[in-house]
């Protein structure tokens, strides 16, 4: 739990960071990836923020050893209130009356997930048929490059309102979904008993080739994306599409099995079907106006 937690902090954290050095650059573009890291890498806050990502990225590990993919999601996901509070605070962003009862009704949808969960009769699984994995990781990913670009081309647009962020963050989050599942492949092959046995057969699977891929891509993607959109709605949304991949797919995957108990299983299932109908019923376009973070001056808390 306290994994967990710190895993919160630092990736909200790490997003509100990147958020505010990508205010200060030039304009970045994903089909300049070259370009994108030169300029990133040339800003300390932004390698700041680089690296809390990259400590929730460990706290995670720890997490997905000790607990269900279903509620280690559930637990996630509650950092999206420290980011709207960070967001607001450190950004000056704007939340709509709309995406405030959207984002409620997400929490609520998977506080009701982790309520469904029971310490002892939910199984924590160490492994998934790799060709299953595959089938699973593959045509999602496809899926993310595919709408991310249909979301960039539909930007460019003449007299087109400004994107909200939710088809970004719908296709980051499904990278990161994939994301999830490599960890958690990982973290079960993390061993002290033959580290040598281990790293050969980490090697051997796809998880290390996943989380590069969907370390390479969504990297360029979000920065990207978060550029162009408001921290406090694609982050949400993202979070809400990777918790739900995984805690859908990856519990399927993975063979961690769904509860018996009449009231638990309808927890879960309508958390989830909850949150997918709150995703799908945010606007596609921003109806709050976007400042850059170079133009004003932002004082910290």
């Amino acid at each position: 739990m306290i994994a967990a937690l710190l895993a919160n902090v630092l990736y909200s954290s790490g997003f509100v960071l990147e958020k505010r050095a990508l205010g200060t650059l030039p304009e970045v573009d994903f089909r300049r990836p070259a370009r994108l890291l030169r300029l990133v890498l040339g800003s300390p806050l932004w390698i700041g923020g680089s690296l809390a990502l990259a400590s929730g990225f460990a706290a995670q590990l720890a997490v997905y050893r000790t607990l269900p993919i279903a509620a280690a999601q559930g637990i996630f996901v509650s950092g999206l209130v420290l980011l709207v509070l960070l967001s607001s605070r450190l950004l000056g962003e704007r939340t709509t009356g709309r995406e405030r009862f959207a984002l409620g009704a997400i929490l609520l949808a998977l506080l009701m997930v982790v309520l469904s969960l029971r310490e002892g009769s939910d199984t924590v699984s160490r492994s998934a048929p790799a060709p299953l994995v595959l089938t699973v990781c593959l045509p999602s990913l496809s899926l993310g490059v595919w709408l991310y670009g249909r979301a960039e081309r539909r930007s460019r647009e003449p007299d087109r309102a400004p994107p909200s962020g939710v088809a970004y963050g719908v296709a980051v989050g499904l990278l990161y979904g994939v994301s999830s599942l490599a960890v958690k492949g990982v973290s079960s092959r993390l061993t002290t008993h033959d580290p040598t046995g281990a790293i050969v057969g980490l090697l051997r699977s796809p998880y290390p080739y996943l989380l590069l891929f969907t370390g390479a891509f969504g990297l360029v993607m979000s920065q990207a994306a978060l550029q162009r959109c408001r921290a406090s709605l694609i982050v949400p949304v993202c979070t809400t599409v990777s918790c739900l991949f995984t805690a859908v797919l990856g519990t399927l995957t993975f063979g961690e099995a769904l509860p018996h108990d009449p009231v638990r299983l309808t927890l879960r299932l309508a958390g989830t079907v909850l949150a997918v109908a709150v995703l799908l019923a945010m606007p596609k376009q921003d109806a709050v106006p976007h400042t850059p973070l170079g133009a004003k001056e932002l004082t910290p808390p």
